[in-house]
């Protein structure tokens, strides 16, 4: 029994120390992923070893070094969750009308197209975004565009296409390949009936994994290339999507304080978004990001719609007035723009070679 949970515990005390490591290969940056998990881990192992270990100094080592992780990692983890103090959202009278937002990776072979329609007859959105969408999405979705006549398609094999449809105007729409030609991101600008601009990014980039990416710097250069693009909006900016990280991880803190944005799931809980069929290894990498003078009504998941991601919906409203949101704003410091120089340079000369092998479904 020992012998074993001295095993478990240096596992678990390297998996946590791993991503303290600015290396981008994917050995490093997974566990990132795995916070939740690790720290439910450490805390039964840290309890069963005071139990039924023997009290040598080796166990007396490994206990407190776990009990300091522990302590770290709660502390890493408080804010995303309801005990965390949150300011209470109250809508004003120069505050725009309420946005509705989903976003959904729906698994390119996932072929329960009808469950999705449901989804969003049943939320009506006033927008909805989805990942991994390919031609029969794209086909399947069609029914939909009478109520959401303003689309933006990109429509890719790979597990990387893209859809947009709204029931609010374009001002503008982009789509942006900033560092592969087969990764997009959508850029839209759309004007509220009344007379509030707002931008909002889709985003999806590639993952660092076993069986995707080898390392994660195409997924940081894509998000930070975001990032600077958000900082240049003169107006209200939305950035959501499946993000591949967690909000915790280097990169998603770096792309908050690049874009300076506010990280929507501080004091509303962790809503983790994948792997929809196995809850224990359930993680949020569906994210959103927003700028002060839009005011998060409410953030949530929603059900199984046959994917491995759960949708995530949004309401929202804009006030340019309010300005009780600024001080959550926070900005690099100097050796981080530095950092994310570094990370866009390297996310850009990098080149995967195994995007068409990861489009396959798995057998």
């Amino acid at each position: 029994m020992e012998i074993f949970l001295a095993i478990l515990s240096v596992v678990l005390i390297i998996l946590s120390i791993l991503p303290f490591f600015r290396n981008q290969h994917w050995v490093f940056r997974v566990p990132e992923f795995m916070k939740i998990q690790i720290l439910v881990l450490q805390g039964i192992v840290f309890s069963a070893s005071i139990i039924f270990a023997e009290k040598n100094f080796w166990m007396w080592l490994l206990n407190a070094v776990q009990f300091i992780l522990i302590l770290y990692h709660l502390y890493i983890l408080i804010r995303y969750t309801k005990f965390y103090k949150k300011k209470e959202v109250k809508k004003k009278s120069s505050a725009s009308a309420t946005v509705k937002v989903i976003s959904a990776n729906v698994y390119q072979f996932n072929k329960d197209f009808n469950k999705f329609h449901d989804l969003i007859r049943k939320y009506n959105p006033d927008i909805f975004i989805t990942m991994e969408s390919n031609a029969d999405w794209e086909q399947a979705n069609r029914k939909l565009e009478r109520e959401y006549p303003f689309t933006e398609k990109v429509t890719l094999e790979n597990t990387y296409g893209m859809h947009l449809y709204s029931k609010i105007p374009f001002v503008k729409s982009t789509v942006h390949f900033f560092v592969a030609d087969d990764v997009p991101s959508i850029e839209a600008r759309f004007k509220t009936a009344d007379g509030h601009d707002f931008v909002v990014f889709a985003v999806h980039p590639p993952p660092p994994s076993p069986t995707e990416e080898t390392t994660s710097k195409e997924r940081d250069g894509d998000l930070l290339c975001v990032a600077k693009k958000i900082k240049e909006h003169p107006v209200p900016s939305l950035v959501i999507g499946d993000f591949n990280t967690v909000a915790w991880s280097v990169t998603s803190i770096l792309f908050r304080k690049t874009s300076e944005l506010i990280d929507a799931r501080v004091g509303r809980g962790i809503a983790a978004t994948f792997h929809a069929k196995y809850w224990f290894f359930r993680v949020p990498l569906d994210l959103l990001f927003h700028s002060p003078e839009i005011f998060v009504e409410k953030l949530e998941t929603l059900e199984h719609i046959g994917s491995d991601h759960f949708p995530i919906l949004c309401e929202f409203h804009i006030n340019l007035s309010d300005i009780k949101q600024e001080d959550e704003v926070k900005t690099l410091a100097p050796e981080e723009e530095e950092i994310v120089e570094e990370l866009i340079e390297e996310g850009i000369k990098e080149e995967s070679d195994n995007r068409e092998e990861v489009a396959k479904e798995d057998s």
